[in-house]
Protein backbone atom coordinates (compact mmCIF):
# COMPACT_ATOMS: atom_id res chain seq x y z
CA UNK A 1 0.00 0.00 0.00
CA UNK A 2 2.47 2.25 1.03
CA UNK A 3 4.77 1.89 -2.31
CA UNK A 4 1.22 2.20 -3.99
CA UNK A 5 0.55 5.65 -2.24
CA UNK A 6 4.23 6.67 -3.31
CA UNK A 7 3.78 5.94 -6.94
CA UNK A 8 0.68 8.05 -6.68
CA UNK A 9 2.18 10.75 -4.61
CA UNK A 10 4.90 11.09 -7.20
CA UNK A 11 2.79 10.60 -10.58
CA UNK A 12 0.38 13.58 -9.17
CA UNK A 13 4.21 15.65 -8.28
CA UNK A 14 5.08 15.24 -11.82
CA UNK A 15 1.65 15.87 -13.53
CA UNK A 16 2.06 19.43 -10.96
CA UNK A 17 5.49 19.73 -12.70
CA UNK A 18 3.53 19.94 -16.00
CA UNK A 19 0.95 21.63 -15.68
CA UNK A 20 3.72 23.86 -13.66
CA UNK A 21 5.52 24.26 -16.93
CA UNK A 22 2.66 24.39 -19.00
CA UNK A 23 1.55 26.97 -17.38
CA UNK A 24 4.65 29.21 -17.67
CA UNK A 25 4.28 28.07 -21.25
CA UNK A 26 0.88 29.70 -22.01
CA UNK A 27 1.83 32.87 -19.81
CA UNK A 28 5.14 33.25 -21.90
CA UNK A 29 3.35 33.08 -25.28
CA UNK A 30 0.65 36.04 -23.30
CA UNK A 31 3.88 37.55 -22.46
CA UNK A 32 5.78 37.70 -25.86
CA UNK A 33 1.58 38.19 -27.57
CA UNK A 34 1.71 41.44 -25.25
CA UNK A 35 4.99 42.35 -26.15
CA UNK A 36 4.62 42.42 -29.85
CA UNK A 37 1.01 43.58 -29.50
CA UNK A 38 2.64 46.97 -27.51
CA UNK A 39 5.35 47.52 -30.06
CA UNK A 40 3.29 47.26 -32.64
CA UNK A 41 0.90 50.11 -31.24
CA UNK A 42 3.96 52.27 -30.29
CA UNK A 43 4.76 52.51 -33.54
CA UNK A 44 1.76 53.59 -34.50
CA UNK A 45 1.51 56.26 -31.96
CA UNK A 46 5.09 57.17 -33.06
CA UNK A 47 3.70 57.31 -36.96
CA UNK A 48 0.61 59.11 -35.59
CA UNK A 49 2.33 61.85 -34.05
CA UNK A 50 3.96 62.32 -37.62
CA UNK A 51 0.55 63.22 -39.06
CA UNK A 52 -3.06 64.57 -38.63
CA UNK A 53 -5.93 63.42 -38.30
CA UNK A 54 -8.11 63.34 -41.63
CA UNK A 55 -11.52 64.72 -41.82
CA UNK A 56 -13.08 64.89 -45.38
CA UNK A 57 -17.25 66.08 -45.93
CA UNK A 58 -18.88 64.47 -48.92
CA UNK A 59 -21.37 65.36 -50.53
CA UNK A 60 -23.04 63.36 -53.29
CA UNK A 61 -26.08 63.69 -55.32
CA UNK A 62 -26.81 61.07 -57.98
CA UNK A 63 -29.74 61.16 -60.51
CA UNK A 64 -30.41 57.59 -60.06
CA UNK A 65 -28.57 55.47 -56.95
CA UNK A 66 -27.27 52.49 -58.20
CA UNK A 67 -26.16 49.96 -55.95
CA UNK A 68 -24.42 46.97 -57.25
CA UNK A 69 -26.76 47.57 -60.81
CA UNK A 70 -29.99 47.83 -59.00
CA UNK A 71 -31.90 51.25 -58.70
CA UNK A 72 -32.22 51.29 -55.13
CA UNK A 73 -34.40 54.31 -55.15
CA UNK A 74 -36.22 53.16 -58.35
CA UNK A 75 -37.18 56.47 -60.60
CA UNK A 76 -35.57 58.68 -57.79
CA UNK A 77 -32.28 60.16 -57.09
CA UNK A 78 -30.71 59.96 -54.31
CA UNK A 79 -28.52 62.61 -51.30
CA UNK A 80 -25.51 60.99 -49.79
CA UNK A 81 -23.58 62.74 -46.58
CA UNK A 82 -19.98 61.18 -45.48
CA UNK A 83 -17.98 62.08 -42.14
CA UNK A 84 -14.58 60.17 -43.64
CA UNK A 85 -12.02 60.22 -40.76
CA UNK A 86 -8.60 59.46 -41.57
CA UNK A 87 -6.84 58.01 -38.14
CA UNK A 88 -3.80 60.02 -38.35
CA UNK A 89 -1.93 58.14 -41.55
CA UNK A 90 -2.00 54.59 -39.68
CA UNK A 91 -4.03 53.16 -42.60
CA UNK A 92 -6.87 52.90 -40.77
CA UNK A 93 -9.95 55.04 -40.56
CA UNK A 94 -13.79 55.20 -40.32
CA UNK A 95 -16.83 56.13 -42.63
CA UNK A 96 -20.31 57.31 -41.16
CA UNK A 97 -22.84 57.80 -44.46
CA UNK A 98 -26.37 58.90 -44.02
CA UNK A 99 -28.35 57.78 -47.73
CA UNK A 100 -31.86 59.27 -48.75
CA UNK A 101 -33.96 59.83 -51.60
CA UNK A 102 -34.77 62.85 -53.26
CA UNK A 103 -38.46 61.90 -52.90
CA UNK A 104 -40.06 62.65 -50.07
CA UNK A 105 -42.38 59.03 -50.22
CA UNK A 106 -39.30 57.50 -49.68
CA UNK A 107 -38.76 58.02 -45.75
CA UNK A 108 -38.37 54.36 -44.37
CA UNK A 109 -36.14 53.79 -47.43
CA UNK A 110 -33.18 56.11 -45.60
CA UNK A 111 -30.33 54.36 -44.45
CA UNK A 112 -27.33 54.58 -41.87
CA UNK A 113 -24.10 53.35 -43.30
CA UNK A 114 -21.37 52.55 -40.65
CA UNK A 115 -17.79 51.62 -42.06
CA UNK A 116 -14.53 51.18 -40.52
CA UNK A 117 -11.49 50.31 -42.87
CA UNK A 118 -7.80 49.60 -43.15
CA UNK A 119 -6.34 50.39 -46.76
CA UNK A 120 -2.29 50.77 -47.67
CA UNK A 121 -0.37 48.97 -50.43
CA UNK A 122 1.87 46.37 -51.27
CA UNK A 123 5.14 45.47 -53.50
CA UNK A 124 6.19 49.32 -53.19
CA UNK A 125 8.49 50.21 -56.32
CA UNK A 126 7.64 47.46 -58.44
CA UNK A 127 5.37 47.61 -61.48
CA UNK A 128 2.80 45.39 -59.61
CA UNK A 129 2.50 48.18 -56.60
CA UNK A 130 -0.95 47.21 -54.98
CA UNK A 131 -3.41 49.70 -53.56
CA UNK A 132 -5.62 47.74 -51.51
CA UNK A 133 -8.79 48.74 -48.96
CA UNK A 134 -10.70 46.47 -46.63
CA UNK A 135 -13.21 47.20 -44.91
CA UNK A 136 -17.05 46.46 -42.91
CA UNK A 137 -20.08 48.17 -43.12
CA UNK A 138 -23.45 47.87 -41.47
CA UNK A 139 -26.09 49.14 -42.61
CA UNK A 140 -29.62 49.85 -41.02
CA UNK A 141 -32.90 51.90 -42.17
CA UNK A 142 -33.50 53.81 -38.95
CA UNK A 143 -37.38 54.40 -39.44
CA UNK A 144 -37.65 50.70 -39.40
CA UNK A 145 -38.02 47.54 -37.29
CA UNK A 146 -34.08 46.17 -38.40
CA UNK A 147 -35.42 42.55 -38.25
CA UNK A 148 -37.82 43.23 -41.00
CA UNK A 149 -35.92 45.96 -42.84
CA UNK A 150 -32.49 45.09 -45.31
CA UNK A 151 -29.95 45.88 -41.96
CA UNK A 152 -26.86 43.80 -43.87
CA UNK A 153 -23.18 43.53 -42.46
CA UNK A 154 -21.15 43.85 -45.94
CA UNK A 155 -17.84 43.48 -46.45
CA UNK A 156 -15.82 45.07 -49.37
CA UNK A 157 -12.38 43.87 -50.98
CA UNK A 158 -11.14 46.55 -53.31
CA UNK A 159 -7.77 46.36 -54.96
CA UNK A 160 -6.06 48.34 -57.88
CA UNK A 161 -2.71 48.04 -59.51
CA UNK A 162 -1.99 51.72 -60.81
CA UNK A 163 1.81 50.79 -62.25
CA UNK A 164 1.28 47.46 -63.81
CA UNK A 165 0.46 49.04 -67.38
CA UNK A 166 2.77 51.21 -68.80
CA UNK A 167 0.46 53.24 -71.04
CA UNK A 168 -1.79 54.59 -68.29
CA UNK A 169 -4.73 52.42 -67.84
CA UNK A 170 -5.08 51.45 -63.86
CA UNK A 171 -7.08 47.84 -63.66
CA UNK A 172 -9.17 47.88 -60.26
CA UNK A 173 -10.72 44.65 -58.15
CA UNK A 174 -13.94 44.91 -55.87
CA UNK A 175 -15.42 42.68 -54.08
CA UNK A 176 -18.60 42.66 -51.78
CA UNK A 177 -19.91 40.57 -49.57
CA UNK A 178 -23.47 41.00 -47.84
CA UNK A 179 -25.82 39.21 -45.32
CA UNK A 180 -27.74 39.52 -42.74
CA UNK A 181 -27.12 41.43 -39.43
CA UNK A 182 -29.31 38.96 -37.32
CA UNK A 183 -30.51 35.35 -38.04
CA UNK A 184 -33.92 35.66 -37.65
CA UNK A 185 -34.51 38.76 -39.87
CA UNK A 186 -36.62 38.63 -42.99
CA UNK A 187 -33.67 39.35 -45.67
CA UNK A 188 -32.12 36.18 -45.28
CA UNK A 189 -31.67 35.29 -48.99
CA UNK A 190 -29.76 38.77 -49.74
CA UNK A 191 -26.18 36.99 -48.56
CA UNK A 192 -24.16 36.97 -51.87
CA UNK A 193 -21.50 38.34 -53.67
CA UNK A 194 -20.53 40.51 -56.51
CA UNK A 195 -17.71 40.92 -58.54
CA UNK A 196 -16.56 43.94 -60.39
CA UNK A 197 -13.93 44.08 -62.93
CA UNK A 198 -13.01 47.88 -63.30
CA UNK A 199 -10.67 49.79 -65.85
CA UNK A 200 -9.56 53.49 -66.01
CA UNK A 201 -8.27 55.82 -67.66
CA UNK A 202 -7.52 59.85 -67.91
CA UNK A 203 -7.32 61.54 -70.28
CA UNK A 204 -5.79 65.15 -70.00
CA UNK A 205 -7.87 68.10 -71.68
CA UNK A 206 -5.74 71.46 -71.85
CA UNK A 207 -8.98 73.39 -71.75
CA UNK A 208 -9.46 71.49 -67.97
CA UNK A 209 -8.08 71.87 -64.91
CA UNK A 210 -7.94 68.26 -64.48
CA UNK A 211 -8.13 65.16 -66.68
CA UNK A 212 -10.91 63.11 -67.86
CA UNK A 213 -11.45 60.17 -66.26
CA UNK A 214 -12.74 56.96 -68.61
CA UNK A 215 -13.77 53.86 -66.86
CA UNK A 216 -15.72 50.73 -68.13
CA UNK A 217 -16.77 48.47 -64.98
CA UNK A 218 -18.18 45.06 -65.64
CA UNK A 219 -20.08 42.70 -62.40
CA UNK A 220 -20.78 39.18 -62.08
CA UNK A 221 -23.43 38.86 -59.39
CA UNK A 222 -22.94 36.02 -57.71
CA UNK A 223 -26.36 35.11 -55.89
CA UNK A 224 -26.80 39.20 -54.06
CA UNK A 225 -30.45 39.46 -53.15
CA UNK A 226 -31.34 36.01 -54.74
CA UNK A 227 -30.20 36.88 -58.27
CA UNK A 228 -28.58 34.68 -60.82
CA UNK A 229 -25.19 33.80 -60.86
CA UNK A 230 -24.25 35.57 -63.65
CA UNK A 231 -22.54 38.33 -65.15
CA UNK A 232 -25.12 41.66 -64.47
CA UNK A 233 -23.63 44.89 -65.78
CA UNK A 234 -21.96 46.80 -68.11
CA UNK A 235 -21.16 50.13 -66.89
CA UNK A 236 -19.18 53.09 -68.80
CA UNK A 237 -18.64 56.55 -67.39
CA UNK A 238 -16.53 59.79 -67.69
CA UNK A 239 -16.00 61.67 -64.73
CA UNK A 240 -13.24 64.99 -63.33
CA UNK A 241 -12.21 67.16 -60.97
CA UNK A 242 -12.73 70.74 -60.52
CA UNK A 243 -10.24 72.32 -57.31
CA UNK A 244 -12.28 75.37 -55.47
CA UNK A 245 -9.19 76.08 -53.24
CA UNK A 246 -6.88 73.51 -51.08
CA UNK A 247 -9.87 72.30 -49.35
CA UNK A 248 -12.88 72.09 -51.63
CA UNK A 249 -13.25 70.41 -54.40
CA UNK A 250 -16.61 69.17 -56.88
CA UNK A 251 -16.43 66.11 -58.86
CA UNK A 252 -19.01 65.35 -61.76
CA UNK A 253 -19.49 62.30 -63.68
CA UNK A 254 -22.12 61.01 -66.59
CA UNK A 255 -22.76 57.04 -66.66
CA UNK A 256 -24.31 54.42 -68.57
CA UNK A 257 -25.29 51.11 -67.28
CA UNK A 258 -26.59 48.65 -69.86
CA UNK A 259 -28.60 45.67 -68.03
CA UNK A 260 -27.49 41.84 -68.93
CA UNK A 261 -29.29 40.06 -66.43
CA UNK A 262 -33.06 41.10 -65.61
CA UNK A 263 -32.81 39.63 -62.06
CA UNK A 264 -30.63 42.39 -61.67
CA UNK A 265 -32.03 45.37 -63.78
CA UNK A 266 -34.87 44.96 -66.13
CA UNK A 267 -33.61 47.95 -68.19
CA UNK A 268 -30.45 50.22 -69.14
CA UNK A 269 -29.81 53.03 -67.07
CA UNK A 270 -28.28 56.64 -67.95
CA UNK A 271 -27.58 58.51 -64.32
CA UNK A 272 -24.71 61.38 -63.69
CA UNK A 273 -23.26 62.28 -60.56
CA UNK A 274 -21.85 65.27 -58.10
CA UNK A 275 -20.00 65.22 -55.31
CA UNK A 276 -18.36 68.25 -53.44
CA UNK A 277 -15.63 67.07 -50.72
CA UNK A 278 -14.35 69.46 -48.15
CA UNK A 279 -11.14 68.36 -46.45
CA UNK A 280 -9.85 69.61 -43.23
Amino acid sequence: MGGCCTDAAGELTRESNKLEILGGEVSMRKMVLLIIALLLTTATLVEAQENKLGITLDLTYVSKWMSKGVEAYGQQGGLFKTIDLDFYGTGFGVKVTHRNSTSSGNVDNQRFDYRPYYRSRLFEDKPYVTKYNISLGYEHYPGLARNVSNTTFEWIFAFSWPEIFTNGIVPTYIAHYEYPAGSHYNFAFITGWVHRFILGYDIPVPQLPAPIHISTELAYTDGLGDADHDWSYFTTGLATKFKINDNISLNPGLYHQISMDDSVSKRDVTYARLTMKYKF
